[in-house]
C-alpha cells in the first residue's frame, strides 16, 4: 500500500521511512505542501497525510479526488484548515491523528509559570546582566483560580497536572467529558485568574474570547494560548494587555500565523501589526506553534497516521 506525505519535515521523513516499512507500506515524501502543482505525487495512492502547516484548499481537495485519493490523515488534532464537509462531497473521507497530549499540556504548564513569574522580563534582564530584582513579584499557582477552556484530551492532561499546584480549576466545556468543577463561561472568565484555551477551532469557537468576553475577564488576568489563534480575538486581546486590564498572556498560537511561524524572518520585514506589538510587551510571551513539537509526540504522529491509512483500508474493503 502507498502513502504520500505532503508537508513532511526532515524530522517527520525520518520516522516515516523507518516506520513505513514495518507495517508494509511505501511511503512517497514531500515537504512542499499539498496542491495542485504536486498533485502528480498521489497518482497510484489512494491515501493522504498532510500536515498542518499550510491550509488545504477545496481545489486541491478536489484534484485529489480526481487521481483516486479517498483518505486524507492530517498529522494534527485540529481540521480548521481543511474543509471536511467539501472532502466528504468528493468523495474523500478525513481524519485527525491522535498524540500524546502530554507534549501540549506540559507546554501549557510551562507557559502558565513563566507568565505569573514574569519570565520574560526576568531572563531578558539577565541576558545584558542586570540581576536586580523585577519590580513586580511573582505569583504562586496554589494562590490562583484556573479557567480551563475545553476539557478533550489535551484540557484534562493541563488540569490532571494542575492538580498538584493546589489551584483551584474551573472547566467549561459544550460537552462536560470528565469530572470537573464546570461552570459557564461568563462565570469561568469572571472567577479566573488565568484562562487556558483548548477547545477545537470551529465557527462556534472563532474569537470565543471576543472583546465582550474579555471584558469580563478579572483585572489582571492572564490569557494562556495552546489551541489554534483564532479562538482569539487578537484586535481585542492587544489594548487590553497594552493598557494593562489584562496582566499577561502566554500564546504559542497566533491569529495569521500561517507563512510566518515555521519561517525565518530575521532579514525579512514582518507584515503583522498585531505580532510586532504583542512582542513588544514585557508581560507577553509568544512561541511559534511549537507546544505539540516532541519526540514522543512526533513519533506518535508518524506511526498512527500510517494505522489510520491500514484501518480505512481494511474498513473500506468492507464498505
Amino acid at each position: 500500500m502507498g502513502i504520500t506525505i505532503y508537508g513532511c519535515g526532515q524530522d517527520e521523513a525520518v520516522l516515516f521511512r523507518e516506520m513505513a516499512p514495518r507495517f508494509g507500506v511505501m511511503p512517497t515524501i514531500t515537504e512542499a505542501a499539498a496542491s495542485e502543482a504536486n498533485i502528480e505525487l498521489a497518482f497510484g495512492n489512494r491515501y493522504v497525510s498532510v500536515g498542518h502547516k499550510a491550509h488545504i484548499t477545496n481545489s486541491t481537495l478536489l484534484a485529489l479526488s480526481q487521481v483516486g485519493v479517498t483518505y486524507v490523515s492530517t498529522r494534527s488534532i485540529g481540521y480548521d484548515h481543511i474543509d471536511v464537509k467539501y472532502a466528504e462531497s468528493v468523495g474523500i473521507s478525513v481524519e485527525n491523528v491522535a498524540y500524546s497530549p502530554d507534549s501540549v499540556a506540559d507546554y501549557t504548564l510551562m507557559l502558565m509559570l513563566m507568565a505569573v513569574r514574569n519570565a520574560k522580563t526576568i531572563i531578558r534582564r539577565a541576558d545584558v546582566h542586570d540581576y536586580r530584582l523585577n519590580d513586580v513579584r511573582g505569583k504562586e499557582l496554589r494562590d490562583l483560580t484556573l479557567g480551563v477552556v475545553g476539557t478533550g484530551r489535551i484540557g484534562a492532561a493541563v488540569m490532571d497536572r494542575l492538580r498538584g499546584f493546589g489551584c483551584r480549576v474551573l472547566a467549561y466545556d459544550n460537552h462536560p467529558k470528565i469530572a470537573a468543577d464546570y461552570v459557564p463561561l461568563d462565570e469561568l472568565l469572571k472567577l479566573s485568574d488565568i484562562v487556558t484555551l483548548h477547545t477545537p477551532l470551529n465557527a462556534d469557537t472563532r474569537h470565543l474570547l471576543n472583546r465582550e468576553r474579555i471584558e469580563q475577564m478579572k483585572h489582571g488576568a492572564f490569557v494562556i494560548n495552546t489551541g489554534r489563534g483564532a479562538l482569539l480575538d487578537t484586535e481585542a486581546l492587544v489594548p487590553a494587555l497594552e493598557d494593562g486590564r489584562l496582566g499577561g498572556a502566554a500564546l504559542d498560537v497566533l491569529e495569521g500565523e500561517e507563512g510566518i511561524f515555521y519561517a525565518d524572518y530575521r532579514n525579512k520585514p514582518i507584515e503583522s501589526e498585531s505580532l510586532l506589538r504583542l512582542q513588544k510587551l514585557p508581560n507577553v510571551l509568544i512561541s511559534p506553534h511549537t507546544a505539540y513539537y516532541t519526540d514522543h509526540a512526533l513519533s506518535d504522529t508518524v506511526e498512527n497516521s500510517i494505522i489510520n491509512c491500514l484501518k480505512f483500508e481494511n474498513g473500506g474493503q468492507h464498505g
